[in-house]
């Protein structure tokens, strides 16, 4: 069988044919097609590049359609990841340490070693590797909370970024209600720290905006970004100018949400002017806040609005910057989704689908968690014009 996955899909159609002990008159017959269609199918002479017929070309060979495409549906392992998102709703839920419940066998990790572990799961989430991400977080939850309990002086920044890599994770996989949990929580520890509420804020401005409420998301994220940032800009650390340059950011993708097209901009503008004074290459606070994320946020923004060329045109200048290959795989895909978003609304599928499967290629996990992400190929997936990549993905992905 492995031999078989190595052929061409036409060579496969023809194989499982064979196997069904049907002639290519009878298979055209079921099929709805001619003879000879079926036969330049086989013959590679005619390519199979929608996804409706290769689902009806496995049906009449009662066969899974992956197979006939020829890639092992991995199962997109949603069964694993609802388990993992229930175990982390599990550790959210847990009080052991406000109710006094004895700690058990699990050791008591250090500050230091918490400050570790919770910069081993941000990179980790950065890398776009999110099942992995999903594995870590229960116990790097309950240890966070452990070691806050013991040291709380110590042990806060821990607890507040444990429940923001919480949060940015579970954004990321559609689950707003239980990422405001773990955001809430961050806001809670938080408190008292205007660096760390700054910080937790960012995740809050995703979950408000995730959540349809983009004019609570503006009004907040106001409201924590000008505490941090210095009457004059020059006076500012590169720390405080990229939170605040962050939270303007999130200001204005919900600006842009609400239809405030023109605050969008002005608050863009205003992050660009701290962003230059950052600098590109810097990832204070996990923001990855400089020129070229401003860059990107620009071409968030028109996409939400609706002005699609000049995403489009935001998003070449963006990605021409030595800055874009200093970003996280993580952003680097989620803003090329968008990117895929205005082709797609500018008509032009052919280009969703070269920014789709570079998307891929450079962090499959984000195609194959995110919601969004499922929905943009979908609707890629749809359009006859795509290449047979688009295809195979969608098959084995399990979209359509």
């Amino acid at each position: 069988m492995g031999s078989v996955e190595l052929l061409p899909v036409g060579r496969r159609v023809a194989y499982w044919r064979g196997r069904r002990k049907l002639s290519q008159q009878v298979f055209a017959d079921r099929l709805g097609k001619s003879k000879s269609w079926v036969d330049k199918v086989e013959r590679g002479v005619r390519s199979l590049d929608k996804l409706s017929t290769l689902h009806e070309i496995a049906r009449v060979l009662r066969i899974d359609t992956a197979v006939l495409v020829g890639r092992h549906a991995e199962p997109v392992e949603a069964t694993e990841r609802v388990a993992g998102v229930d175990r982390i709703r599990a550790a959210l839920s847990r009080y052991e340490i406000p109710l006094g419940r004895p700690a058990g066998s699990r050791p008591l990790l250090s500050a230091d070693r918490m400050l570790r572990d919770v910069g081993y799961a941000w990179t980790t989430f950065q890398y776009a590797r999110y099942p992995q991400v999903i594995d870590l977080l229960p116990d790097l939850l309950a240890n966070a909370q452990r070691t806050h309990a013991q040291a709380p002086v110590a042990g806060r920044v821990p607890l507040v970024e444990a429940y923001r890599i919480t949060a940015a994770l579970l954004i990321k996989l559609g689950d707003s209600e239980l990422a405001w949990l773990a955001t809430d929580r961050a806001m809670l520890a938080a408190t008292g720290d205007r660096l760390l509420v700054a910080a937790a804020a960012i995740q809050l401005g995703q979950v408000l905006r995730a959540s349809g409420r983009a004019r609570e998301a503006k009004s907040v994220m106001l409201t924590a970004a000008y505490p941090i940032a210095s009457p004059v800009v020059e006076h500012g650390t590169p720390a405080e100018m990229s939170l605040c340059g962050a939270l303007l950011i999130q200001a204005a993708l919900a600006a842009a949400q609400e239809g405030n097209e023109a605050a969008a901009r002005e608050l863009i503008d205003e992050a660009a002017s701290m962003a230059e004074r950052v600098g590109d290459g810097h990832d204070h606070h996990r923001t990855g806040f400089g020129p070229t994320a401003v860059g990107l946020a620009r071409t968030a923004v028109a996409v939400e609005t609706g002005d699609v060329w000049n995403a489009i045109a935001w998003h070449e200048r963006a990605t021409e910057r030595s800055g874009w290959r200093w970003l996280p795989a993580e952003q680097r895909v989620a803003h090329l989704l968008e990117v895929a978003r205005a082709y797609l609304h500018a008509d032009d599928a052919v280009n969703a689908a070269r920014v789709l499967i570079e998307a891929e290629r450079t962090a499959p996990a984000e195609i194959m968690h995110r919601p969004v992400a499922r929905d943009v190929l979908a609707e890629i997936a749809r359009d006859p014009r795509v290449p047979t990549t688009i295809t195979q993905l969608a098959v084995t992905l399990g979209v359509g």
